[in-house]
């Protein structure tokens, strides 16, 4: 599997916001594996993180705008669309306005910004859905779909239909994002005439010129109107060229208005949170239909996640068996809950623990229709992640590990005399000043019974 990637050092850029018009500067930081896309406002007192998530999308007129706690992030499409156009991971985008300064309309600027600090690997595998059956959305209203199917890489083919002469159907395709840069990175934004007169009747577009917006003439173009983007622009002259665009603009691609909608489906399916492996095909795509399916998405793979139960061979040799196991915890019957630990490596552990009649917290706990307490399998994962940090130490016997936090805990199906618990941790994070924080799932029958975030930290024991 691939490894995740983060930028090598910080790198800022700056500009305006298109349509505030306030300047902002914007500034890509290294970030942690797991840690994905996010959001700084460093212009608040707070200074608060919104991540890139589709649970916060709010309003897509003229752009993807975030919201969370009432704190906004505007246009994040071109931004997001660099960082996985460059298979970028991990990111901190602090930004001291709403919005994102606008550039040239295209994620080119960001593109370079990210190649000026460096990509390096980090020591984790990136997550990656596998598509393995066609998903489709479908905006009755407008008439957009978009469908993924399965493929050997992520691929995306847009094809947009705008209905006027001077721009009509167009199609783009990216093959590999390795192709990003070359292909997509540089197209820009573009508008309507009829968009454009509305917008600035409505003050928006205060950032906008004529070097980061194509700005198509779909109609015919007024005196009068020609003079209000005049004092728009801040132009003394603006003419029509042959190919129906305001100005003298040279286009970059003769399909670059298809290819910016590429890129801002790109920009966009980054709020899914994981790395697909799919073909989407894109018809009239927008940014609505974009994070409507990014939405679906992310809840297809939540889903699967939850559902998916790993398979362990419990008669194979465990890595640690009870007595070992004694060796590095201090708990001790009746209250050690693992029999087992099955693997075991410097990021997972998996035990197990065989539920009996015998167990003494039946004896009070519903003696006549015995169900193992929630906490004790919480209690249980806990000992197994115990067994995983201390495993760090060369003198596990020296310490003891004690709950800091515990977060997300989500009790699914009971588990009674006869079960056999297996419990999978995975860290979220390094372990650092020996703060473990861990993922933790408990499964019996074939089914998820428990999951919860643990945070615990070891301590010597002179030191309590």
């Amino acid at each position: 599997m691939a490894k995740q990637r983060t930028i090598s050092k910080v790198v800022s850029l700056s500009g305006v916001g298109i349509h505030t018009g306030k300047n902002v500067t914007m500034t890509f930081k290294p970030a942690p594996i797991n840690h994905g896309y996010a959001f700084c406002r460093t212009d608040l007192e707070e200074q608060p993180i919104i991540e890139a998530d589709a649970q916060y999308v709010v309003n897509t007129q003229r752009g993807t705008n975030l919201e969370k706690n009432g704190i906004k992030i505007q246009t994040s499409e071109h931004v997001l669309a660099a960082l996985v156009g460059l298979e970028v991971d991990n990111v901190l985008i602090e930004i001291d306005a709403a919005e994102p300064p606008i550039m040239d309309g295209s994620s080119k600027f960001f593109v370079e910004a990210i190649e000026k600090a460096g990509v390096e690997e980090q020591d984790a595998d990136r997550e990656e859905y596998i598509v393995k059956e066609v998903i489709t959305y479908v905006d009755e209203q407008s008439g957009s779909e978009i469908t993924i199917i399965p493929s050997d890489q992520y691929e995306i083919t847009a094809m947009v239909d705008f209905g006027t002469k001077v721009l009509g159907t167009q199609n783009a395709n990216l093959k590999k994002l390795s192709d990003f840069k070359k292909e997509i990175s540089d197209a820009r934004t573009f508008s309507f005439l009829h968009e454009l007169e509305m917008l600035l009747e409505n003050g928006l577009i205060k950032g906008g010129d004529l070097n980061n917006a194509i700005v198509y003439v779909d109609k015919e173009l007024s005196d009068k109107t020609m003079d209000r983007l005049k004092k728009a622009f801040n132009k003394d002259k603006l003419s029509v060229t042959s190919n129906g665009i305001l100005d003298n603009l040279t286009l970059h691609h003769p399909n670059e208005a298809a290819r910016h909608k590429l890129l801002d489906i790109i920009g966009d399916l980054a709020l899914i949170g994981t790395r697909i492996r799919g073909k989407i095909i894109a018809n009239k795509p927008g940014h609505y239909i974009n994070t409507q399916f990014a939405k679906k998405m992310a809840n297809i793979i939540k889903q699967e996640k939850r559902n998916k139960i790993p398979e362990f061979d419990l008669n194979a040799q465990p890595a640690m068996d009870v007595n070992q196991i004694m060796d590095i915890l201090p708990h001790r019957p009746p209250f050690l809950l693992v029999d087992k630990i099955l693997e075991i490596s410097d990021k997972h552990v998996v035990g197990m623990k065989n539920v009996t009649m015998n167990e003494p917290f039946f004896v009070g706990h519903f003696p006549g229709a015995p169900v193992m307490p929630g906490v004790l399998q919480i209690e249980a994962m806990a000992q197994a992640g115990g067994v995983l940090v201390l495993n760090t130490v060369s003198d596990p016997q020296n310490y003891l590990t004690f709950f800091i936090k515990i977060d997300n805990v989500k009790f699914k199906h009971p588990v009674v005399p006869g079960d056999t618990l297996v419990f999978k941790m995975e860290l979220k994070s390094p372990i650092r000043r020996g703060i473990c924080h861990m993922q933790a799932f408990a499964y019996a029958n074939g089914k998820l019974t428990t999951e919860a975030e643990l945070m615990a930290q070891i301590v010597k024991r002179k030191d309590i």
